[in-house]
């Protein structure tokens, strides 16, 4: 049977930065240098434009939802109750669930971010967006997903979602970054991973139990909204205890300190 291949495309920014150029052409080296400064630049702007931006999450899901959908109906709803509790929303900026988070959370009032991607023959981003920052390259944009986010909620979808669920994961399992909300919308859509990865994953000894425990499983909007609430209320607890904590400890060495030499200083 003949093996079915795409048809060739013009090439993307990400392939021309990771594929095998001809040593033969010497000119290729300076082209990967100008590259790496255009990718410094694409995080200077988006640290710059994201740097105030305040308690925020992040909602991914399939850009080929349709508005009739019930699962774009949930986004929209999630987006606006997280709205109404200060949160801003992020998505990804473009059509399907991302489009029903950005207008969820813009009509209710908060504020609606979208990071949006160049892809051939796809719209960039959608109009309910109050900021919009495009990018070239996916990894850029990821680290700017992970950076200002505190929590993700994973609505059905693609390859894409999944990069960005599984980015995630593997950023807590390895300790690169603290252990934040992962919530996956949907049993009926998610279920079937999850048992894959209790039943091969976890039983095959590739991950530990612990690590299946990093995600969240659910249906209810609501609970996701205090899922969320409760994981920032616990943050700032602990923050509040960090805080405070150097400064008390600090202060009784001190006066341990004090009281040793005034028993040193006594005459005799």
């Amino acid at each position: 049977m003949t093996e079915q291949r795409r048809p060739p495309t013009q090439p993307t920014e990400d392939r021309k930065l990771l594929q095998t150029q001809p040593y033969a052409d010497a000119s290729f080296l300076e082209t990967d240098a100008w590259r790496s400064l255009r990718i410094m630049g694409e995080f200077v702007d988006g640290f710059d434009a994201l740097a105030r931006l305040g308690p925020a999450v992040s909602i991914f899901g399939s850009a080929r939802t349709p508005p009739d959908d019930p699962m774009y109906g949930s986004a929209e709803r999630l987006a606006g109750l997280l709205a109404t509790h200060g949160y801003t929303v992020i998505t990804g900026g473009g059509p399907g669930i991302m489009q029903a988070a950005n207008k969820g959370a813009q009509e209710a009032g908060g504020f609606s971010v979208g990071l949006a991607i160049e892809l051939p023959n796809e719209q960039s981003t959608n109009r309910w967006c109050d900021l919009a920052i495009n990018f070239r390259y996916f990894f850029v944009r990821k680290t700017m997903f992970v950076k200002y986010a505190q929590a993700f909620v994973i609505f059905p979808g693609g390859y894409g979602t999944l990069d960005e669920l599984f980015e995630a994961l593997t950023l807590v399992q390895t300790g690169k970054i603290e252990h934040f909300p992962i919530v996956l919308y949907g049993r009926a859509y998610w279920q079937g991973m999850l048992a894959w990865i209790e039943n091969v994953l976890v039983e095959g000894g590739k991950i530990n139990a612990l690590d299946r425990q990093l995600v969240q499983l659910t249906d209810d909007v609501d609970e996701i909204v205090d899922i969320i609430v409760e994981s920032f209320e616990d943050e700032a607890r602990a923050q509040a205890e960090m805080a405070n904590a150097p400064e008390g400890a600090g202060r009784a060495e001190a006066e341990r300190e004090q009281a040793a030499q005034t028993t040193t200083t006594q005459p005799q």
